[in-house]
């Protein structure tokens, strides 16, 4: 390979089969949220990977799923548009789960990307045998053609730099689309707020992460270098704002500290965060607050 090349890649699947893991583990740093909870991964956030030979432009989506809601539906949207500009398609499946209905309804959006080259990711191949590995890359080679199927662990680094390298092969010539210091276009309010939602995620019921959004109100510097930082947590009703507080509001203090705790990790000084939790009633299903909301 000794043209450079550079291109942009996603990753599409299920909820929760690893994609924002992997991309996180592939660019070097957390730039992308992760949790078990559905919907985590709401709108396309790009990381850059850079090798001397290539860079790629992983763009991380939402996993695609049948929608209940109108977020549900701009969700599936932003994979949709995705795949329509990408130069490669990596249809991830878990070790760990055998090929289902959900599976193979993704498996069709795969030829949304009309352009892009096709591969297949077994994720997660920690959790399993290694000849339960084999079987899952069988089931893929049954599916389609590939142009490569990998096995990857993003928590142990199993094949993560014969990954970067089997896709840059695949994208076409071209210089560096980011400067060598990039790795992400988001924010650090849009970070921000995505660290707050993780933190709001953990512990949880089932139906409450979809209905969790957060919204920042100001961010403040002051003079020692540090950052203050107000942000409202938006529930869709009453009863989810009391879940969200806790008894004695202690389960907002845990999520308070454990998000200033990562912020701080992105940010130049010392970070005080202050959180209230507000409700915008069904706002899945409202397009103005949608909209106000960033989807």
């Amino acid at each position: 390979m000794s043209e450079y090349r550079a291109g942009f890649v996603t990753f599409i699947g299920r909820p929760n089969v690893g994609k924002s893991t992997l991309t996180n583990a592939l660019v070097g740093e957390k730039i992308v949220i992760t949790s078990s909870k559905p919907q985590t991964t709401r709108r396309a956030v790009r990381g850059v990977v850079h090798r001397d030979h290539g860079q790629l432009v992983i763009v991380d989506t939402p996993g695609v799923h049948r929608p209940r809601t109108l977020l549900g539906q701009r969700l599936n949207d932003v994979v949709e548009e995705t795949l329509a500009e990408v130069d490669v398609v990596g249809f991830c499946v878990p070790a760990d789960e055998e090929l289902g209905p959900g599976d193979r309804f993704i498996n069709e959006w795969v030829d949304k990307a009309k352009r892009a080259k096709k591969v297949a990711l077994v994720t997660k191949v920690e959790l399993v045998s290694k000849a339960k590995v084999a079987e899952q890359l069988l089931a893929l080679a049954e599916l389609r053609e590939w142009d490569a199927i990998i096995p990857v662990s993003s928590l142990d680094d199993i094949n993560l730099e014969p990954l970067v390298d089997e896709l840059i092969a695949l994208m076409p010539e071209s210089e560096a689309l980011y400067p060598a210091d990039m790795i992400t276009e988001e924010r650090y309010s849009q970070r921000v707020e995505e660290l707050i939602r993780e933190a709001a995620l953990e512990g949880v019921h089932d139906e409450l992460p979809h209905s969790i959004a957060v919204q920042i109100e100001d961010i403040l510097d002051d003079e020692d270098g540090g950052r203050e930082i107000f942000a409202n947590v938006i529930v869709e009703r009453d009863s989810q704002k009391g879940i969200v507080i806790g008894k004695g509001a202690q389960r907002l203090k845990m999520v308070r500290q454990h998000a200033a705790k990562q912020i701080s990790a992105i940010s130049p000084g010392k970070v005080k965060l202050t959180l209230h939790v507000k409700v915008a009633k069904d706002w899945q299903r409202d397009p103005k607050q949608l909209g106000r909301l960033g989807f």
